[in-house]
């Protein structure tokens, strides 16, 4: 990513020659700067030029690196600080960053390494920028991105979302099948600085087990029969960018031993090649099984779980965080009413009870899709149960209302429980109960 987007970036050092010539320097990187003698005169100049990065000499007269990084951190500002310090005083520098500095610069300051480092602070920057947003978007709309809910369970899913996304880490998510395991991997690969570069998924269990190899590591001509030319796989093709590996239990032994190679020295050579090939990629993983469980059975190799396992992700399943269950509806009917130019408001009382109370064994996918059928046949405003499909309507775990009538009840008393329970089932719309 460009540094040209005018970042604000103080330089803040007691020597004029070296102050003068880094804010010159980073200027003409694209960035907006100004500079500051001493730790006092950037706090009074951060005020009016509110500079998103700092880089500060450590030891300078009335107010040094280490004073001005507390006082900032005191003040409760959101900066990235970037320490410069001298050979002899790098165990201060580590001080630094203990008390929240993001680096360190030993000086003089090797040019090269200073662009490489502010360019890894903006990529970041905008990482932090789009996490806040989507925090606003979860306190005013219950998502976090295309992640719908606000239950505890998913907050738990957000919290490690945010940690992992800005990282190159590994990550192995977990859960049964339609509960939005890939759109989980796509929302941390959006949120990482490799956003801007490609997002691969594979399902391992969907492709036959003679051809998963050459999927994911690529051939060569003639390295089997069929194999016309050379082809580039999965890893290649994800170069720079993340390959989420759906279902990664159901791979042999003897790939998972060639993946664990990959991750560990970020080398593969393609099927039928001799030559290695270098690859940097974030690999993201799924199962539908508990992992650990898929070790004792032997499904998954120990090795590669731990090094899958950097960051772990247990997605819930639907039923057991219904009370999301009002957020993906009314999101999955503004998108089916746009794609299918309807108009349906809601999902009426009883229609939503039964939603309730089924058990949802296909997840968010099958509520997906049951929705959408529904918007199809609805011609009006609301979701009735004839709109919904008999799996759901005719499930056990589905309580269907009654009406019980005791001995001595009188046909006025019936009548009128009648009338009651068919308005309730029509949100008390006269015209349709009648």
């Amino acid at each position: 990513m460009s540094a040209t987007n005018g970042e604000r970036v103080l330089i803040v050092e007691d020597e004029p020659s070296t102050r003068l010539g880094l804010t010159e320097l980073v200027r003409t990187w694209g960035f907006t700067t100004d500079s500051a003698a001493d730790g006092e005169e950037a706090l009074q100049r951060i005020t009016a030029f509110r500079p998103s990065i700092i880089i500060s000499d450590l030891v300078m007269p009335r107010m040094g690196g280490l004073e001005l990084l507390r006082a900032l951190k005191d003040d409760g500002g959101d900066f990235t600080i970037v320490i410069l310090t001298a050979q002899g005083s790098v165990e201060t520098a580590v001080e630094a960053i203990k008390e929240g500095a993001y680096d360190y610069l030993t000086k003089p300051v090797e040019t090269q390494r200073l662009k490489i480092l502010l360019d890894k602070i903006v990529e970041r920057q905008d990482t932090l920028r789009e996490v806040k947003s989507l925090r606003k978007q979860l306190r005013e709309h219950g998502s976090f991105g295309r992640m719908i809910g606000s239950s505890a369970q998913m907050r738990k899913v957000y919290q490690v979302v945010e940690q992992a996304a800005p990282t190159s880490a590994s990550v192995l998510i977990w859960g049964e099948s339609g509960t939005g395991k890939e759109l989980v991997a796509q929302t941390i690969h959006q949120l990482s600085p490799r956003a801007q570069m490609t997002f691969v998924p594979i399902n391992c269990a969907a492709i036959p087990e003679t051809l998963l190899e050459s999927e994911i590591f690529g051939h060569e001509k003639g390295a089997f029969t069929g194999a016309v030319d050379r082809r580039p796989g999965c890893f290649e093709l994800a170069d720079r960018g993340t390959l989420f590996l759906d279902e990664i239990a159901e791979m042999t032994p003897a790939t998972q031993v060639k993946l664990l190679r990959v991750l560990q020295e970020r080398k593969f050579r393609r099927l039928g090649g001799r030559a290695e090939e270098t690859v940097d990629v974030r690999v993201i993983a799924a199962t539908n099984v508990n992992p650990t469980e898929a070790v004792k059975n032997g499904k998954l190799r120990e090795d590669l779980y731990y090094r899958l396992n950097v960051f772990a992700i247990e997605l819930p399943p639907l039923r057991h965080r219904k009370e999301d269950l009002q957020l993906l509806v009314q999101s999955f009917l503004a998108d089916f009413n746009q794609r299918n130019n309807k108009q349906v408001t809601a999902v009426d009382a009883t229609a939503m009870r039964v939603l309730e109370q089924y058990n949802w064994p296909g997840n968010i996918r099958e509520l997906r899709n049951v929705i959408e059928r529904a918007v199809i046949l609805s011609s009006g405003e609301f979701i009735e149960p004839k709109h919904l499909p008999p799996l759901v309507t005719d499930s056990p775990d589905v309580v269907k209302p009654t009406l019980s009538l005791t001995p001595g009840t009188t046909v006025e008393e019936a009548e009128t429980r009648l009338i009651l329970m068919t308005l309730e089932h029509t949100r008390d719309n006269k015209t349709r109960a009648a």
